[in-house]
């Protein structure tokens, strides 16, 4: 997925949430920026996350991340790379030790625009969040990385206590929850 496809991928996607339908078109707008795939963009730019689920879709993994002291999907900087997919891959890999991934599907699952706070690096900035449904088997060892203080898979009844009204979160788990598994 290059940068054309990705707003050719934006610009069909389609959702019944209020909340992406917001963004949607900043997103497209984003894809005409050259900076957009890099962190010099300082007012915000492309990031790329996995919601990785069981394939029976009674759980979700979740990194307890380091920075932000919070419960969130597994996912990255694309650091100049377009390939939105790869990256969501790549971070899934990286930030879970996991090789039982699998794709399944190659269009957008979800999009999110939120804020992240100063840091001694950057400063207060959006991230312009691609997120693509992936599965894995829950029976294979977590590798927690340094971006993390903890590695788990959450059942879907409890996520909403672990994630405290994230509303993207909760959302992707709406769309999980009402998604028909593929056996």
């Amino acid at each position: 997925m290059n940068r054309e496809e990705l707003k050719r991928a934006l610009k069909s996607y389609r959702t019944p949430f209020e909340d992406e339908q917001l963004f949607v078109e900043q997103f497209i707008e984003l894809t005409d920026d050259p900076l957009a795939f890099l962190r010099d963009r300082k007012e915000g730019h492309f990031t790329a996350s996995a919601w990785i689920v069981n394939k029976t879709r009674t759980h979700a993994l979740l990194t307890h991340h380091r920075k932000l002291n919070r419960w969130l999907q597994l996912g990255g900087h694309a650091d100049g790379n377009e390939n939105l997919l790869e990256v969501a891959m790549n971070e899934a890999r990286e930030e879970s030790g996991l090789i039982s991934l699998k794709l399944v599907d190659r269009g957008i699952f979800d999009i999110d625009k939120h804020i992240i706070p100063a840091n001694d690096r950057d400063p207060q900035h959006f991230h312009y969040d691609v997120r693509f449904l992936i599965e894995a088997a829950m029976d294979e060892p977590l590798t927690i990385s340094e971006e993390s203080k903890d590695l788990a898979w959450v059942k879907y009844e409890t996520i909403p206590d672990v994630v405290k009204a994230n509303d993207s979160i909760l959302r992707m788990l709406e769309k999980t929850s009402k998604s028909e598994v593929v056996c």
